[in-house]
């Protein structure tokens, strides 16, 4: 039993309804916390908060589960305080299921100068590349990760067992095994050694995974999943899918709890992204969920579920939010120009939701005016948009219309963005 009088179980995966002629799928995930009905989008709350709204604001518009970052909580407020605190639902109000990623992206950001952009090109690859120059503030090795603060430069050191540790104090459902994060502007040279590297890494995480499971048996259990790497090339993509899956069942066949599911990492090329979710999901079991790391825009998250994606994170609607980008069916737009000074429609006519009942002259002078409900109310119905598109799409899976419904709402966002 749990400390919350729960009975303490791996959380566990479900598939549901097959849509023809992809890999798409509809599926559950079982928690300690509760169902996830997938595929599903999950909003990030990178501190243990989705940036402006309130955790049952959150859970009011439809989010499922939300996913928070190690790296920022491990600097502030630290895993010990959220672990006393009963773990990241308890410490933030969320009652919902969470996940946590392992901190690699934020170690590639800092190394390669890039902070919250990494490079999305090909040409004239280079392993030393920072972002204008930038000063690299980590430095990879075989063992781990040394890095400074971004907040007050003081020295850490993160190997895949201070991951473990600090991802089973955060007290997530699913967590993810720290691995290195290229660029596809690094060499093939250094993605293949980066690869082993991330290989390697990740049996040192089920490991500890193990460990730490057992000697923490009073919390509710977590599931860990192996993140594959290799960037834009199709036999470094496969391979770490085979290496992660035979590391795996011999885990598993020694008596440990091997990867619950699996996470799609790294930079991704945007015409690559279903090409590349395809090469992976060839190689990885049928029966295993699978999360694709930071995609939000709508033509991808359509490629995403068609090639067998469940879930998927990304920072992107609340932080264009927060700017004054709104998601519409007619797409994407921006209240604070002025031309929506005295237009009192809704943000979005046919989007039921909190934020309805205000107008986009009302969030335009809110913005204008600096006032923090601005964000606020943007960010709601972001991830109200986002969210909803994807349980329609689960739903039209189940209904057996999805073709329909994603033509359609393809047709409508892209044919008459604005602004």
């Amino acid at each position: 039993m749990s400390s919350t009088g729960t009975e303490v179980t791996d959380p566990a995966y479900t598939v549901g309804t097959t849509l023809p002629g992809t890999r798409g799928r509809t599926g559950v995930i079982a928690t300690a916390h509760g169902e996830i009905q997938t595929p599903a989008f999950i909003p990030v709350g990178t501190k243990a908060t989705v940036k402006t709204v309130l955790p049952e604001s959150v859970a009011a518009l439809g989010a499922q589960a939300v996913l928070a970052n190690a790296y920022h909580l491990y600097l502030q407020p630290g895993p010990e305080i959220i672990d006393q605190a009963g773990g990241l639902g308890a410490f933030m109000n969320w009652r919902g299921p969470t996940y946590t990623d392992s901190g690699g992206f934020q170690v590639m950001s800092l190394g390669a100068g890039f902070k919250k952009v990494i490079a999305m090109e090909v040409s004239n690859p280079d392993d030393e590349l920072t972002a204008n120059g930038k000063e690299r503030l980590s430095r990879v090795d075989d063992d781990g990760v040394t890095f400074k603060s971004h907040l007050d430069g003081s020295a850490h050191r993160f190997t895949p067992e201070v991951s473990m540790r600090i991802q089973h104090q955060l007290g997530a459902d699913i967590i993810f095994a720290f691995d290195e994060l290229t660029t596809l502007m690094n060499t093939r040279a250094y993605q293949e050694s980066s690869l082993e590297r991330t290989r390697l890494w990740a049996l040192r995480c089920l490991v500890e995974h193990n460990r730490l499971s057992v000697e923490r048996a009073h919390r509710p259990q977590q599931s860990l999943w192996g993140v594959i790497q290799g960037a834009q090339y199709e036999d470094l993509r496969r391979k770490a899918s085979r290496d992660l899956v035979a590391l795996s069942e011999a885990d598993r066949d020694a008596g440990g709890k091997g990867f619950g599911g699996y996470g799609i990492g790294g930079a991704l090329e945007k015409h690559n992204l279903g090409t590349i979710v395809g090469w992976v999901n060839d190689e990885l079991p049928e029966d295993a969920p699978k999360h694709l790391l930071g995609i939000s825009e709508p033509d991808d998250i359509f490629t995403a579920i068609e090639n067998g994606v469940d879930t998927f994170d990304c920072v992107s609607p609340t932080r264009v939010a927060r700017n004054g980008a709104i998601y519409s069916l007619d797409g994407r737009y921006n209240v604070t120009n002025a031309k929506y000074r005295n237009d009192f429609r809704q943000l979005d006519p046919e989007i039921d939701n909190y934020t309805s009942q205000y107008s986009r002259a009302y969030l335009h002078h809110l913005f204008k005016a600096k006032e923090g409900l601005g964000p606020t109310l943007a960010t709601l119905h972001n991830v109200s948009f986002i969210v909803t598109l994807v349980d329609r799409a689960r739903q039209a899976i189940e209904n057996g219309t999805y073709v329909e419904y994603r033509d359609e709402f393809l047709r409508r966002y892209y044919g008459s963005i604005r602004d």
